[in-house]
């Protein structure tokens, strides 16, 4: 069935109505209602029989003016409760634009389990939901495979729309924030560039590994695939870090990037234990600009991206999917920050 559209912010007119739903599973509009309301007389399986015939049929639910939008930020595989996680400025950033807005905006951590148990469109009509902002996933997550045909407005970080125009995308642009790092490296007389990645079962980390090698191709440097490395798991970082650091020192990498900045602090840990100087021998550049960079011995390089305008971002484009508006991705300039852990290169 065709997406609905040409619905002003957060639902006005619907093109399926309850009655649609009544009809189709022969019972009252009463019990449709109910069923949506979570009254205690309507069953769970009837309840279930509503939601997944209003998701069949494409069903929008209708707020009234009195009523105040409600969308959720669902987040997985990821600190978000302190300053200093990676989660918290994208959650600030997104509630310093809904809540001014009398949007109601609720956090869920998110889990394989849940993910299981109930249809994303259905969970999102179940709890009233306009729409959602996804931090975290994976690409094997149930829920990943149901954004290919949803139709609840939903934005993702650092993940794959599969192409529904309901699903939007924000994000730094990768190909700039390699590129930038590579180009600001070889200005410091590198050459000779290594690349150590989380597992690549994240669509993220599959984007910045191809474009390490786009970065090292544009700058007129030999891409040689076995100067990057990636762990097997999400919990194997430790592992990768121990087989091919010295395998891509040995190698004569003078400048190591990685996918991520914890895995960089982790990597320059495993240099000081190697007794492997930073940055005399190598340079060591991450991706986030977490606070622990600054407090790194030695403070760690890192491509900055603001997470809380990322926040900001991934609202503005759950607004326009709402209204309608099928913002495809938005993607924010990165910034290099150099600190102590990038120097120029000695040999």
């Amino acid at each position: 069935m065709p997406y609905n559209s040409g619905k002003q912010i957060f639902g006005v007119t619907d093109v399926v109505t309850m009655d649609d739903i009544a009809k189709r599973l022969g019972v009252s509009k009463g019990t449709v209602s109910k069923a949506f309301s979570g009254a205690e007389d309507v069953s769970e399986s009837m309840r279930r029989a509503v939601l997944e015939t209003a998701v069949e049929l494409g069903y929008t639910r209708q707020l009234r003016s009195w009523q105040a939008p409600r969308v959720c930020v669902f987040i997985e595989n990821m600190a978000y409760e302190n300053p200093d996680d990676f989660g918290w400025g994208l959650v600030t950033g997104f509630r310093k634009l809904a809540e001014p807005e009398g949007c109601v905006v609720d956090i869920r951590p998110l889990d394989i389990d849940m993910q299981r148990q109930h249809r994303y469109d259905e969970f999102m009509l179940r709890y009233s939901y306009q729409g959602g902002f996804f931090l975290g996933t994976t690409l094997s997550d149930p829920w990943t495979a149901e954004f290919k045909t949803c139709r609840t407005p939903t934005v993702l970080l650092d993940n794959d729309t599969q192409h529904n125009p309901r699903v939007s995308q924000v994000g730094i642009d990768n190909d700039e924030a390699l590129e930038s790092a590579v180009r600001r490296l070889t200005q410091l007389g590198h050459r000779k560039f290594g690349y150590l990645s989380a597992s690549l079962g994240s669509y993220i980390y599959q984007q910045r590994y191809a474009a390490f090698f786009r970065a090292l191709n544009v700058c007129g440097l030999e891409a040689e695939r076995s100067c990057a490395a990636c762990s097997e798991t999400a919990e194997s970082n430790t592992a990768c870090i121990r087989t091919h650091l010295p395998r891509l020192l040995e190698a004569g990498c003078t400048a190591i990037l990685c996918s991520h900045d914890l895995l960089a602090l982790e990597v320059l840990e495993h240099c000081r234990r190697l007794n492997v100087r930073v940055p005399e021998d190598v340079s060591i550049l991450g991706i986030d600009d977490l606070p622990a960079c600054q407090t790194a011995v030695p403070p760690l390089s890192s491509v900055r991206q603001d997470r809380t305008e990322l926040g900001k971002s991934a609202y503005y484009a759950l607004r326009s999917q709402i209204h309608g508006i099928h913002i495809s991705c938005l993607k924010l300039h990165p910034e290099i920050i150099l600190r102590q852990s990038a120097g120029e290169c000695r040999k």
